[in-house]
């Protein structure tokens, strides 16, 4: 897995690269009760805001971390957005993204990168 300095996660699937929030990001926001997802299909460019999470402390949008197009979105989250706090390393991830260069990952920190900026 890779990380962002955003809190989220990476990791890859074969030629895909699943996108979610870490568990630091997760605590952070507290109880998750809206999830607003991307369009299948959409093309994105790193940096692009592309999902809306809402909690009851904040909101929050979520960032496309590489340059691709959104293939598949975890649609299990808008019915229970709960899941972000429940399992948000594992069954919560927010979208699948399909990019041209995987190399682009090894610009992303590791887990003890990760660790260290958090703390």
């Amino acid at each position: 897995m890779k990380y962002t300095e955003e809190h989220e996660w990476l990791r890859v699937d074969g030629d895909l690269v699943i996108v979610g929030i870490t568990e630091h990001a997760s605590t952070q926001l507290g109880d998750v009760v809206f999830v607003e997802l991307p369009e299948i299909g959409t093309i994105v460019a790193a940096g692009d805001e592309v999902a809306v999470i809402e909690s009851v402390k904040a909101a929050s949008d979520i960032s496309a971390p590489l340059d691709g197009e959104i293939v598949e979105v975890n649609e299990a989250l808008v019915d229970e957005p709960g899941k972000v706090n429940q399992d948000p390393m594992g069954e919560a991830w927010f979208f699948k993204m399909k990019i041209d260069d995987m190399s682009a990952l090894d610009a992303f920190m590791t887990e003890d990168a990760y660790n260290d900026l958090i703390g």
